[in-house]
């Protein structure tokens, strides 16, 4: 998956803004200097103003008579918008944000692995297995394992053919691709196929069960991985 990343002046304001936000430079409460920023970043206010207009919407900062525009609670944030996403797994380092993305991986693929074994088409199993081949390819190439390990989960939800959980792969392929950054850069980390195969052929058989537990397995391996790489880090 090719990160998306704002373009031309308006979207590395909203980027430069975010990272002051994200970072803790500016906390929660904090007021914002609108006259400086302008000054500092060297935009007119119009433009300034477009930018801050970006993060409201996703819930990070808030404007109020007689109190300026402010910095937000991060309960306010939009925490599934696939920017804060971005912003929040590449910025913090925190390695709780990922502790729940396996939550809700948890909760969300097996099910997934469940309906794509019922309804997947042969079109379905043949992405399935690209992705698969790719993967044994990438070998000790940490991009192209991360680039083939979004592919896999992309085809699973795709393979539901429920229009919701593609929308829902969109948002946690943001954060699962940077826990694939930090594992599959470490080369103590176990072979991704085999688990990854058995709910290819859990799926090719059409057994939802078999599906729904290799998927379980297979998120508890992903984050028993994480846990090994983040303990050898520190």
């Amino acid at each position: 998956m090719t990160e998306h990343r704002p373009r031309g002046l308006h979207g590395q304001t909203v980027e430069t803004l975010a990272a002051r936000i994200l970072s803790g430079e500016w906390g929660e409460g904090t007021v914002l200097d609108l006259p400086g920023l302008r000054e500092e970043l060297d935009i007119s206010l119009t433009a300034l103003r477009e930018a801050l207009k970006v993060l409201a919407a996703k819930g990070m900062i808030d404007a109020r008579q007689k109190r300026g525009t402010f910095v937000q609670p991060r309960e306010h944030w939009h925490l599934l918008d696939a920017d804060v996403m971005r912003w929040q797994t590449a910025a913090s380092g925190n390695p709780g944000l990922l502790d729940e993305l396996t939550e809700v991986r948890t909760v969300v693929e097996p099910a997934a692995a469940r309906l794509a074994a019922e309804r997947a088409n042969d079109d379905d199993v043949t992405a399935l297995q690209a992705a698969l081949d790719q993967m044994a390819e990438a070998g000790s190439d940490a991009e192209a394992s991360v680039e083939a390990d979004l592919a896999f989960h992309r085809a699973l939800m795709a393979a539901t053919h429920n229009n919701f959980l593609r929308q829902v792969e969109r948002v946690l392929a943001i954060g699962l691709a940077e826990r694939d950054k930090l594992v599959h850069r470490n080369r103590s980390t176990d072979d991704p196929v085999p688990s990854h195969r058995k709910v290819l052929d859990a799926v090719v058989a059409n057994n939802p069960a078999a599906a729904e537990s290799a998927m379980l397995a297979l998120v508890a391996k992903s984050h028993d991985d994480l846990d090994r790489v983040t303990r050898t880090r520190s």
